[in-house]
């Protein structure tokens, strides 16, 4: 039996940032939401150890947040990113910029503060209640209920990250499909605390995201509010240099004497931090369907969990909750028809995220550090000066503009075509054949 389109109310399994940001939306059209969250209440109990808390927000982000009207109270709390400031072995700090226009930069946000202002502004529409400590491990479609709990629900939507209880439930039940691809790669969580022990301000370049690429693996830190760093190590798990050979204090203290020198007077807890926080797991993962009838979807890491390289998984997350509120506009549309509509738009741009989040790890930590990949981002910004809005960079088109993520692949792959060719016997941009790339740009772009 479809439930009528009609339905006033709505059940969302997962109150963090895709949750909590979707029941605005919801509210917003006249639906009642019931948020279920397994965890405390965060504005509460704060940020739990290990997992990452500040997060890059770029413009389809913010083009989200915006449309609810909560930017405002966002960008308080944001650092500007300007580029990323690349340290070498030898200590060396080079900055590239993100874009060729001063507002091209990404922001770095603390995902606990962000949620609780989500959470803040889905409680005082007052049309959406948010239940603590509600684990949800499985969906009884015939029941319309929620387990363990029995809840009822009229529509179920799953915002519960990538070990979703809601998809493995839908998948189970339409004998879908689920394409989990390990990175090989995990990563740990350290920090950088203030100068000063607090309040005393950055110890290094605030507006940068900086990186230390070490070829197969790769250090990163991004600027807090306090004037701390959060550290993420990216690592493969098993070999001479990995998670598995860092069993000790002093292989730990190793390896950062060895690859990141620099970073080691910075980090006065990093054995500690390193033993303390948990490895975290990287893995892609596809799923089909992300639906069931006219009873359950999935969206944002539920539906289509992406590695971290792109700094879009939140950002992703965040477009699906603005396409699907799209999705709603007729409001006779039966759910079922809704839930297709919004895979349908969807699917090929989450899979072209995914994609480009991969390439992304390749060059933040090696290819960045060759020169023709600097030579390419100079050209590129040649380019894009001389044909405005016809040639974008691919990194632009994903962060600073709001165009499909499948539409910048593919315009992004056809640019790396002209960029090969006009590249591959200069070794400054005053050697590259400008009217041959006008002539290239004309025709392919």
């Amino acid at each position: 039996m479809k439930t009528p389109r009609s339905t006033p109310e709505i059940t969302l399994v997962g109150a963090g940032l895709a949750g909590s940001l979707l029941a605005i939306y919801l509210a917003r059209r006249g639906f009642r939401v019931t948020l279920l969250e397994r965890r405390p209440d965060p504005r509460k109990t704060g940020a739990s150890g290990g997992r990452s808390i500040n997060l890059a927000l770029a413009n389809r982000g913010i083009a989200a947040l915006e449309e609810i009207g909560v930017m405002a109270r966002v960008r308080p709390e944001l650092i500007p990113m300007a580029g990323r400031m690349l340290h070498d072995e030898e200590g060396r700090l080079k900055l590239i910029p993100y874009g060729n226009k001063p507002h091209e930069v990404i922001h770095s946000v603390s995902r606990a503060g962000l949620n609780a202002l989500l959470l803040d502004a889905a409680e005082a529409t007052r049309r959406v209640s948010v239940r603590f400590g509600e684990t949800v491990d499985g969906v009884d479609f015939t029941r319309r209920r929620v387990l363990p709990q029995q809840a009822p629900y009229d529509v179920l939507i799953g915002t519960d990250g990538s070990a979703s209880a809601v998809r493995a439930a839908i998948l189970e039940r339409t004998g879908g499909r689920l394409d989990e691809e390990p990175l090989g790669h995990g990563y740990k969580e350290l920090s950088i605390p203030p100068a000063d022990g607090g309040g005393g301000g950055f110890r290094m370049e605030k507006n940068a995201l900086h990186i230390w690429p070490r070829g197969e693996y790769m250090l990163i830190a991004l600027p807090n509010i306090d004037g701390s760093f959060t550290v993420t190590l990216f690592l493969p798990t098993h070999g001479d240099e990995s998670f598995d050979a860092l069993t000790t204090p002093m292989a730990v203290l190793a390896l950062f004497e060895r690859r990141f020198a620099d970073a080691i007077p910075l980090m006065p807890r990093l054995t500690e931090d390193f033993f303390e926080n948990p490895t975290g797991h990287l893995e892609t993962i596809r799923c089909a369907p992300w639906s069931f009838e006219d009873q359950a979807l999935v969206l944002g890491d539920a539906a289509h969990a992406i590695v971290p390289f792109h700094g879009q998984g939140m950002n992703a997350a965040f477009e699906d909750c603005s396409a699907f509120d799209r999705c709603l506009e007729d409001p006779d549309r039966p759910w079922n028809e809704v839930f297709a509509e919004f895979e349908r738009r969807r699917r090929p741009n989450t899979d072209a995220i995914a994609d480009m989040a991969l390439e992304n790890y390749v060059e933040m930590r090696s290819t960045v550090r060759e020169p023709k990949f600097q030579l390419k981002k100079d050209l590129s910004f040649r380019l894009e000066e001389r044909h405005p809005g016809r040639f974008i960079p691919r990194y632009s088109m994903v962060m600073f503009h709001t165009m499909p993520y499948a539409e910048a692949q593919r315009r992004g792959a056809i640019q790396e075509e002209i960029l090969d060719d006009l590249t591959g016997r200069a070794s400054s941009v005053d050697d590259v054949d400008l009217a041959r790339a006008d002539r290239l740009i004309a025709e392919r772009l």
